[in-house]
């Protein structure tokens, strides 16, 4: 199979790295220092079980999706709309487009500006860019998909490449219940630059991460998403599954980066305003991680 990733940070070269490994023809389409990373020495990934340099294409241009039968579109939410500008032009008719990325609307803003096939995916993962061309996988890395098409036979290649896949007819359910899991942790980890594990051991935030659950799963509710799955469990798991990641914001802060907090603890107060529910702790999360924007 043909695959581009569009957005080939750290989610996209996990899983590109990945389908690479198993023998696909995969290209990676970001930014320049990690293109020539790549392209002079392989894509290294280092996983828990294995370390290695994959040989894999590598490019900064749209274009590079010219051909492929699937591409993973994983740039940031805030991202979404110049990402597809970039790639529209080139994509083939029966392509399928895969959003990878946060939240719970990016695949209806794909399907607005794409006349391709777009399917929406829950991903399940700890990884980090530990450098130019050198992806971190910390654990985990499962997907959600919701049925398409293609989804039986882009399901099996995941799968067959060592990436655990299920296919969903409630992926609307499963996005809102990582973006649940996300509202707890991505902010607080990104005020406080500290992993999971360390996080949840500080004085009060289990109590706070609740909160911050329960005005989720309000808003879920009077959204009429059916959410699958114990979510509290699920919030517990994340911690002891992997205990040194850094959420995406915190990495984002930390490198000064724009943030995608907005499709986060802000998706959940502007549900919140519309629906009628309250969603204080979600809001004041949403505040400081602005004003650290800021700066």
């Amino acid at each position: 199979m043909k695959i581009a990733v569009m957005g080939a940070g750290a989610v996209g070269c996990y899983y590109g790295g990945m389908l690479a490994r198993a023998g696909h023809d995969v290209v990676l389409i970001g930014r320049p220092q990690h293109v020539q990373a790549v392209e002079r020495q392989g894509l290294r990934l280092e996983t828990q079980t294995f370390d290695e340099r994959i040989r894999v294409s590598a490019s900064t241009e749209g274009s590079a999706v010219q051909g492929a039968q699937l591409v993973l579109f994983c740039v940031k939410s805030t991202d979404t709309e110049s990402g597809v500008a970039a790639i529209k032009p080139h994509l083939a008719p029966d392509a399928l487009v895969m959003s990878l990325q946060n939240g719970v609307e990016n695949a209806d803003r794909l399907r607005a500006l794409l006349p391709q096939e777009v399917a929406a995916a829950v991903v399940y993962i700890g990884t980090e860019m530990a450098g130019p061309g050198h992806v971190r996988h910390h654990g985990r890395g499962e997907l959600v998909i919701e049925p398409s098409k293609a989804s039986d036979d882009v399901a099996r290649a995941l799968i067959a490449a060592g990436v655990p896949t299920d296919i969903s007819d409630n992926v609307r359910g499963a996005l809102w219940a990582k973006l649940i899991l996300n509202c707890a942790y991505n902010a607080l980890s990104a005020i406080t630059q500290l992993p999971y594990g360390r996080l949840v051991k500080g004085e009060g935030i289990t109590a706070v991460m609740r909160d911050l659950v329960d005005e989720c799963v309000a808003v879920a509710k009077a959204d009429d998403v059916k959410i699958p799955g114990n979510v509290d469990a699920a919030v517990r798991k994340i911690a002891e599954t992997v205990p040194g990641q850094y959420s995406s914001t915190a990495q984002d802060l930390a490198r000064g980066k724009r943030s995608e907090i907005d499709h986060l603890n802000g998706l959940i107060l502007r549900r919140g305003e519309v629906l009628g529910v309250a969603t204080p702790g979600n809001r004041l999360l949403h505040a400081i991680v602005k004003l650290i924007e800021s700066k």
